[in-house]
């Protein structure tokens, strides 16, 4: 069973499992250091005691495993982006799908957003499924300037019905 909960510090050495491999092929193509992973949780620690909140981050366990992370980031007042990442061995079992939907739903019921957004790297569809699995749409690209050049992302959103 899939579940979120709040970082903490003794996730770093999970932390460092879920960001390196194939996971992070399409994020800064760097594994996570242990000090790396340790920053990482106390910048979300203090984003969470923030007031106005501007940032969620949450573990997601399958079980009692530390399998990813899924984050939700305030933008403006009602707009706000999600992000995950999994452990390469965790993929295909709709873990994602799970915590995504998750974190869609608190944020429509708990912080005042009414519109996400989201966007994967166009050589990882199954981030667009995991997406529209969740209710969002594509709408659209959004130009990422990476190393390699401008590369075009694709661009979901969600908006809520109430």
């Amino acid at each position: 069973m899939v579940t979120l909960r709040p970082l903490a510090l003794e996730d770093a050495s999970a932390l460092t499992r879920v960001y390196s491999g194939a996971s992070i092929r399409h994020t800064t193509g760097q594994p996570l250091t242990l000090d790396q992973a340790h920053d990482k949780i106390r910048t979300a620690l203090a984003r969470a005691a923030e007031t106005p909140r501007a940032q969620w981050s949450w573990a997601i366990l399958n079980e009692d495993d530390l399998i990813g992370l899924i984050a939700l980031r305030r933008r403006t007042p009602t707009m706000g982006t999600i992000s995950y990442i999994l452990r390469e061995d965790t993929w295909g079992n709709g873990y994602a799908t799970h915590a995504a939907n998750h974190v869609v739903s608190a944020a429509f019921t708990t912080t005042g957003l009414t519109r996400l957004e989201a966007m994967h790297h166009p050589d990882n569809p199954a981030s667009g499924r995991v997406l529209a699995k969740a209710g969002f749409t594509r709408v659209g690209t959004s130009d990422r300037h990476t190393d390699d050049g401008t590369i075009a992302y694709e661009l979901y959103a969600v908006e809520t019905t109430t």
